[in-house]
């Protein structure tokens, strides 16, 4: 039998738990949410990393779909909501495939039934407007994660790629970590300055999650963890889930991927867009300008040193699917993933563990999330702070 075989046959019984998958934004971005003119229900090759059957081709059985909207955008509130709307109708139209999931048991009962997992997880603070009231309602709709912020800071958290603002969390940025381990949302801390990581840790009394993020020392990138985080999962609980974007997994592809977004906004369009348009611009870009290309081998690096880290135990999957122009070779979509596992068996991972890295380690998180929740529901109430009374 070969690893290919074996990869499969174990994610036949610990399918992959994917922390981050931006289907809807790319269904919003090139379809305007027409789920007839991309039904996923069929191939959609030609246009998205992610469709129902390749889905199943590789052996995943929870995703966590990702309700991001641009930082930008003047509303995020409102477009967050269409976000999680076209997850519901996602569902609703495919049942025999997508089985809505709030918790840690929602996840197995789908497996069970041989469907996929579908949760949510809100990409960037903004999408709360400053308002735990928001906060509470995303998580009343089905959001069981939130990342704190997205490239741009947010008014009471550092992002990885902007400047500096508050040095981290601030007090308003510490209550609503609070809050989330109250609710038993997830606190998602990809995307997050390292200072906002180590607060946010300080801050948690529930497990946290980086829901698509790989390793600062295989890769210097500071959306990457660096290994003293990681090294505090096991106190904490929690796990990274690594991911497959290019420029944040190859040191070669870091410094390609500055210029060629340069180039995209020359031309007028977001460093991140994705359409068609915005496509040939890029492959015109890549033909004069040829692309370092990671493979699944750059993946696994990765995973054989967040290991050393952070443990077994602390480790996951996030592919960011249809949120990156860009994947590695043997990764080219969701079908991808039981090469990642027979790159894994290839350097002598266990089945244990390797079960642990699919599925059972994201079960295992989501549910200490709701043993917080539980405890702390009892202790006290919503939060009526507001960013005035907490940072001024």
């Amino acid at each position: 039998m070969t690893s290919l075989d074996r990869a499969r046959d174990l994610l036949a019984e610990f399918p992959v738990a994917d922390g981050h998958n931006d289907l809807p934004w790319a269904l919003r971005e090139q379809v305007r949410y027409d789920l007839d003119a991309r039904d996923i229900a069929t191939s959609q090759a030609a246009h998205l990393h992610t469709d129902i059957p390749r889905l199943r081709a590789g052996g995943v059985g929870a995703q966590y779909w990702s309700v991001y909207v641009r930082a930008d955008l003047p509303d995020p509130v409102p477009a967050t909501l269409e976000q999680i709307d076209c997850v519901r109708r996602l569902i609703d139209r495919h049942p025999a495939d997508l089985r809505a999931a709030l918790t840690a048991a929602d996840m197995e009962t789908a497996r069970e039934q041989g469907r996929i997992a579908s949760l949510m997880g809100a990409e960037g603070g903004h999408s709360i407007a400053n308002s735990l009231g928001t906060l509470r309602g995303l998580y009343e709709l089905g959001v069981r994660y939130m990342t704190l912020t997205h490239n741009d800071n947010v008014d009471w958290a550092d992002s990885a790629t902007d400047e500096p603002g508050v040095g981290g969390l601030s007090a308003f940025g510490r209550e609503v970590v609070r809050e989330m381990n109250r609710l038993g949302m997830l606190v998602d801390l990809s995307h997050v300055a390292a200072t906002t990581m180590r607060d946010a840790l300080d801050a948690s009394s529930a497990p946290v999650i980086f829901s698509h993020s790989s390793a600062r020392a295989v890769c210097d990138h500071p959306r990457n963890v660096p290994d003293d985080v990681l090294e505090r999962l096991p106190a904490n609980g929690g796990m990274a889930m690594v991911t497959f974007v290019p420029k944040f997994v190859l040191q070669a592809a870091v410094e390609w991927t500055a210029a060629a977004g340069e180039n995209l906004r020359a031309h007028g369009f977001f460093d991140l867009d994705t359409t068609a348009e915005a496509m040939k611009v890029h492959r015109a870009f890549e033909e004069a300008n040829p692309r370092p290309v990671a493979t699944v081998a750059t993946v696994a690096d990765h995973l054989d040193h967040m290991r050393e880290a952070a443990g077994i135990d602390h480790l996951g999957i996030g592919g960011d699917y249809d949120g990156t122009a860009f994947t590695p070779d043997g990764l080219n979509d969701v079908s991808g993933y039981p090469n990642l596992i027979a790159e894994l068996l290839d350097r002598g991972w266990s089945t244990a563990d390797l079960a642990k890295l699919t599925w059972k380690n994201a079960v295992r998180v989501l549910a200490a999330a709701e043993d917080v929740s539980r405890a702390l529901r009892t202790t006290r109430g919503p939060s009526h702070a507001t960013i005035e009374s907490l940072d001024g």
